[in-house]
């Protein structure tokens, strides 16, 4: 057995994993997991305006990470992968990022291609899932960047035919349009039509007539899960593999365009680091679920806990 850990650093949220990893009979590793920790430290905050990392989210990313550095020593972690995402991909300063990183978690940050971000989603989200419903198309909404892959899931392993990230997240489409609390009609439908015009180039790259299941991971996309199911908290057990129907997730889009911050707020089962910015998320998966059906004639939403993380994770194993 080894014990291993992920490091997940996107636009919005840094994330940690640490699981153990056991050989089976027939070679294949399974893994189990320690330790699952998420912190909102909005290291994008701004760089889609101004194009470098703000000072106060590089500290807030340093101490989050400080933390996590000291969960994996008293865990006695011997393998770690830190990624990061869209954000540090963007940044003019970008080398203060990977110097804070060097400094405290001891090992150097990869800032991966959009392609091998959804690569690696792929391979987290689909692991508990029957072969049989493939092709899968995996999508990961994330703060900055949103990616959508298109694979199988066979005795082999995964599979990936197809992948495409894009620049438009619900931090980014947040910032550009809507500045409404709550956001105005008007600015709505311009997001709308924003949102749609940036996935064209991805449903361009990635063909998804012949999927059968949408797979969504990620904080925006389990956070909406729990929003429809009327959670009064974040239940990791309850949004795990749940089934959204195209039309509730159009109705809890609406629903959270449609309230104030501060209305947001008293829905349990968004984290704080998310009110102001989940509208925006929504409103991206809401023209996510219309492209699918037009184009593959999908219906239903798959919400899966495990996503780039556990992809990460599996690649040191």
């Amino acid at each position: 057995m080894s014990r291993v850990a992920a490091i997940d650093c996107g636009t919005n949220s840094i994330r940690l994993l640490v699981a153990d990893v056991t050989t089976g009979a027939d070679g294949t590793p399974a893994f189990r997991d320690v330790h699952r920790e998420m912190r909102i430290v909005r290291l994008g905050q701004g760089v889609d305006a101004s194009g470098v990392l703000a000072p106060e989210a590089l500290e807030r990313t340093r101490v989050a990470l400080a933390d996590y550095t000291a969960v994996l020593r008293r865990k006695g972690v011997e393998k770690v992968r830190m990624v990061a995402t869209s954000a540090t991909r963007d940044a003019a300063n970008r080398e203060d990022f990977f110097g804070m990183v060097r400094d405290t978690l001891g090992v150097d940050a990869e800032v991966i291609s959009g392609d091998e971000e959804a690569r690696l989603s792929f391979v987290g989200a689909v692991g508990d899932l029957d072969p049989a419903d493939g092709p899968f198309v995996v999508v990961d909404v994330g703060g900055g960047s949103t990616e959508l892959v298109v694979g199988e899931l066979t005795a082999d392993g995964a599979t990936v035919t197809a992948a495409r990230s894009v620049d438009v997240g619900s931090v980014r489409i947040t910032e550009r349009c809507l500045h409404g609390d709550p956001p105005t009609a008007e600015e709505v439908a311009e997001a709308r039509t924003v949102v749609a015009g940036i996935l064209d180039g991805a449903f361009e790259a990635v063909a998804v007539d012949a999927v059968r299941t949408w797979v969504g991971v990620a904080g925006t996309i389990t956070t909406l899960s729990a929003v429809a199911q009327g959670l009064p908290e974040y239940d990791p057990a309850a949004v795990h593999l749940s089934r959204l129907a195209g039309e509730d997730l159009h109705r809890t889009a609406e629903e959270l365009l449609g309230l104030s911050r501060e209305d947001r707020a008293k829905h349990g089962a968004i984290h704080p680091g998310r009110i102001d910015v989940i509208g925006g998320g929504a409103l991206i998966v809401d023209v996510l679920a219309a492209e699918l059906r037009e184009r593959a004639g999908i219906t239903e939403l798959v919400v899966s806990e495990h996503d780039i993380l556990d992809g990460i994770a599996r690649s040191i194993a």
